[in-house]
């Protein structure tokens, strides 16, 4: 009934297709230590609940409700946005801003690879 050839290319697509869906939900890769450092002041955390994943405010407690599967993607761009007003680059240190503009942290900057991170992941020039 079913040819062996059909059920191989069955198979292909399904592969090829769920590599496609997992590459393109795929978050942007961080440098983990000034990452991390950004996090603690961020207004948003990622929390488990009964089913998956949600994005909470911590400023109101209140859940955002997006679909597990784009969790992280929407975090990563509430972050970017976040970071256009409250993430200052000044030389090798990042500055950390409240919401009225005063420096709440500062990051020592190690290497090229983490000031590279900033700018890229923040639309830093």
């Amino acid at each position: 009934m079913f040819s062996k050839k059909l059920l191989w290319a069955l198979a292909f697509i399904f592969i090829f297709l769920s590599v496609m869906a997992l590459l393109t939900n795929m978050p942007q890769k961080k440098e983990k230590r000034v990452y991390n450092q950004i996090l603690e002041t961020f207004p948003y955390e990622i929390q488990k609940e009964f089913g998956g994943l949600d994005i909470v405010d911590k400023r109101t407690g209140k859940d955002l409700d997006v679909p597990n599967a784009k969790v992280y993607l929407i975090f990563d761009e509430l972050m970017k946005k976040w970071g256009k007003t409250h993430i200052r680059l000044a030389g090798d240190t990042v500055e950390v801003l409240d919401d009225q503009n005063r420096t709440v942290k500062k990051i020592k900057l190690k290497n090229r690879a983490e000031e590279k991170y900033i700018k890229e992941f923040f639309d830093i020039k």
